[in-house]
């Protein structure tokens, strides 16, 4: 197998944009139709207020003909009762429009919002280590966000625009027909400059998006690194870069905003202009006697109608432009392949898990690195129960084994086997089920002590998070906290010391209580006091379970049943403590260095 992750990494956001048609939107409409019955509201809505609309310039005609011409007061009365009705009935209809279709744009990109994200988080590590999490989380927020713009507003507002522009078309010709003809001279030269200002919009629009996705990214990384930040006194320089950022996604606004205003300008000049004419021409068919004032009045109503519908049409234009930028991004997102993919008919793993584990002849390449192999031709067999710790110096390959063993990379060649079933025929989730990680550094959610440490076992019981929590020498510390275990240990576990957080992990890895058990270096960054701890928690975690461990400190190796020692990627000695001293070779050197000191 290889690994796929050079085709998953995104195009970059300083490259040339690539163009995202208005078409692009039309993946918009699966999640569109989830909501049936809310677009369908929004159509009648639509429809309603469209023909209230339509039916203004009537009630107008009619308040001036037989109200005014008449000079009776009920005939006034009648009129103008007739126009405040359909005035009425367009509040309403205009109302329930907004409704309907903003509730669609926000269960629209609810649905959108809460797919990308699945998808993303369910991507293989070859993907994530190619691309920015600043990036993505900017097209999960961002970029959505335009989309609900689109649903809620320019949607909406280019199919009433439609509806209303043919709607006034058709009663110009069915009010005057030469002088609608005449009109209709201008509807070309309104055309003409959104065609052509749209394909340089889209161009703008995707750099505008992708220059506030490179200010994210930034913000992002420093945001992670504060402590590294302040301690290098580095807050002046980062607040330039950042400013740099978002200067450059300003001025790239700015030019999108220039050709929008310069497009809707040009396009709603042509059209009052060839309006004016035509008016000017009306006007003197109603002096010679050859038009009613009332019927020029809702000539002049329903040009205005068109011509308004027309700008508008133009402006929806430029702003779908744009959206078509952040739908491709998001497209781009939704249509890479997992890397890692699930088997059609996945084998099932063995009920109980003996935890036998078998590394055949695995070579791999992280794609970064493709001329430098991190495992090669690696041979490797641990039995059930047994712990082994492999030592060796950096980027000897300790992580890659663990990182293969837990498939967040597929092998380029060999087979990775747990109680004798290749490991690819396996349902990833299910396999990693069976195994549970301790790293160097762990992950603490920012919420309490208590759901951090239920993270191992969502379905776990008060009394057995308890029991966790004891067996990992964690009770003493936890229930010196505010609220015990109810207490929000924020972001990164910052509440915590580096021992407190290693137990934590230690706890929800013993309340998953999975046979195959992985621990990454996991005290070599503690002090001695905290060491000691973690040790302990550590003894009672494994056993019982087949481990596998990255070891850089003596008490962890003396625990270890057998000491595998790598380097560049292969496996070079493999015993006892003892043993591997005796040979005086890497294992010998490395004790000197990191053990024994």
């Amino acid at each position: 197998m290889t690994d796929p992750a050079p085709a998953t990494a995104l195009p970059p956001a300083d490259g040339p944009p690539p163009k995202a048609p208005v078409g692009q939107l039309r993946t918009l409409w699966p999640f569109v139709r989830r909501h049936r019955g809310l677009f369908i509201a929004w159509l009648l809505a639509l429809a309603a207020s469209s023909t209230a609309t339509l039916s203004l310039p009537v009630a107008f005609r009619t308040m001036i003909d037989q109200g005014f011409a008449a000079g009776g007061g009920g005939a006034i009365d009648r009129a103008f009762l007739l126009l405040f009705v359909v005035a009425i009935a367009l509040a309403l209809a205009t109302a329930a429009r907004f409704f309907f279709v903003s509730m669609l744009g926000e269960r629209v990109v609810a649905d959108l919002r809460r797919q990308l994200y699945g998808h993303l988080i369910g991507l293989d590590a070859g993907f994530h280590d190619a691309n920015r999490s600043g990036e993505l989380v900017s097209r999960l927020t961002a970029d959505a966000e335009l989309l609900r713009g689109v649903v809620a507003t320019s949607m909406s507002v280019a199919l009433r625009s439609s509806v209303t522009f043919l709607g006034s078309i058709a009663m110009l010709f069915v009010t005057s027909p030469r002088l609608a003809a005449f009109a209709l001279v201008g509807i070309p030269l309104a055309v003409l400059p959104i065609v052509l200002g749209g394909r340089r919009l889209q161009k703008i629009s995707r750099s505008a998006q992708d220059r506030i996705a490179d200010a994210n990214a930034l913000a992002n990384e420093t945001l992670g690194a504060v402590a590294t930040v302040q301690a290098h006194a580095r807050e002046p320089y980062e607040r330039g870069r950042f400013g740099e950022a978002i200067d450059t996604a300003v001025a790239t606004a700015r030019r999108r905003i220039q050709a929008q205003a310069w497009v809707t300008a040009i396009a709603i000049s042509l059209v009052f202009g060839a309006i004016t004419l035509v008016l000017w021409s009306g006007a003197h068919d109603v002096v010679a006697g050859r038009m009613t004032p009332g019927t020029l009045g809702q000539f002049v109503l329903y040009a205005l109608i068109g011509g308004g519908s027309v700008g508008a049409l133009a402006e929806v234009w430029n702003e779908l432009q744009r959206a078509a930028g952040g739908m491709g991004r998001i497209s781009e997102l939704l249509n890479v392949d997992n890397g890692i993919l699930v088997p059609p008919q996945p084998a099932s793993m063995p009920v109980p898990v003996q935890g036998a584990i078998a590394f055949e002849d695995v070579t791999f390449h992280y794609p970064a690195r493709p001329d430098l192999p991190a495992l090669d031709g690696f041979d490797l067999r641990v039995r059930p129960g047994e712990t082994v710790a492999l030592v060796g110096p950096s980027g000897a390959g300790k992580s890659t084994v663990l990182s293969l063993l837990l498939r967040f990379h597929d092998p380029d060649r060999g087979t990775v086997r747990v109680d004798g079933i290749d490991i690819a025929r396996l349902d990833p989730a299910q396999l990693r089920e069976a195994v549970a990680l301790v790293p160097q550094q762990p992950t603490i959610f920012a919420t309490s002590a208590r759901e951090n440490i239920r993270y191992g076992r969502l379905q776990a019981s008060d009394a057995e998070i308890d029991a966790a929590v004891q067996a990992a020498h964690a009770r003493e510390f936890l229930q010196s906290l505010p609220e015990g275990l109810e207490t929000q240990l924020g972001e990164r576990g910052a509440r915590l010391s580096g021992g407190q957080q290693q137990r934590i992990a230690i706890a929800r890895a013993l309340l998953k209580d999975a046979p195959i058990l992985l621990l990454d270096e996991a005290t070599s960054a503690l002090d001695a006091q905290s060491e000691r701890s973690v040790q302990q928690a550590l003894e009672t975690l494994m056993e019982g379970r087949t481990t596998l461990v990255i070891a850089h400190r003596l008490a962890t190796v003396l625990k270890a049943d057998r000491i595998v020692v790598m380097d560049k990627g292969r496996i070079v000695a493999e015993g006892t403590h003892a043993e591997l001293l005796a040979q005086d070779g890497l294992y010998a050197e490395l004790a000197k260095l990191q053990f024994l000191d």
